[in-house]
């Protein structure tokens, strides 16, 4: 019996929802990743970043999506930073979309604008802004913006490079304006008009 003691330490105590969460999140990027639930991936992300999320949180532990940002939020707030946001990072995607690399990226993704990009990112951005940020932060305070990044530049990885490198630091800035409002909505409309636009410059529509 001591010896068992001694070989297992202390005893471990984990807090469920973080444990869910994590497991849940990840198993839901490599289902994106690996396989097509549907005839196009933006009804994909919707099932696996919304519905499913939403579903764990209202039936697994029946609590109010609103905990988890689903919501307006401090709407006054959120619009100034939205705003603010837009006029800074409009000249920065201008640029960046016009390389080589993110014009064979992006230059072909023109059809059915701005609707796929809106599907795509709603569920995605709830996913990491809301479900993945708010299940950290409740636990682990404002470093459960910089955990919640993590796995959002993760799951980056095979787009232009440029883009894949900037998304820490951004993850953490979409995760602040989420934290900030309390609701992931002013960060998907931020991230919106950023992959709308950079597929517009990419293409030549812009450019």
């Amino acid at each position: 019996m001591l010896i068992m003691r001694y070989l297992l330490g202390e005893r471990l105590h984990f807090n469920w929802r973080i444990v869910a969460v994590t497991v849940l999140s990840t198993l839901l990027l490599m289902v994106d990743a690996y396989h097509r639930l549907t005839p196009a991936k933006v009804y994909d992300r919707l099932i696996l970043y919304l519905a499913i999320p939403l579903l764990t949180i209202l039936v697994a532990f029946r609590e109010h999506p609103g905990k988890y940002g689903f919501g307006f939020g401090d709407w006054k707030v959120g619009g100034l930073l939205t705003a603010a946001a837009l006029v800074l990072v409009t000249p920065v995607i201008w640029l960046t979309a016009r390389q080589t690399a993110m014009q064979q990226y992006y230059g072909s993704q023109l059809p059915g604008l701005p609707w796929t990009t809106f599907f795509d990112l709603l569920g995605w951005e709830f996913f990491f802004r809301g479900f993945i940020l708010f299940t950290f932060t409740r636990k682990f305070g404002p470093d459960g913006l910089w955990l919640q990044a993590v796995p959002f530049a993760l799951a980056h990885i095979g787009k232009p490079e440029v883009e894949t490198l900037s998304t820490i630091f951004g993850g953490f800035a979409f995760g602040w304006m989420a934290y900030r409002t309390r609701s992931f909505i002013y960060p998907f409309l931020l991230h919106w008009f950023v992959a709308t636009f950079a597929i517009l410059v990419a293409a030549g529509v812009l450019g």
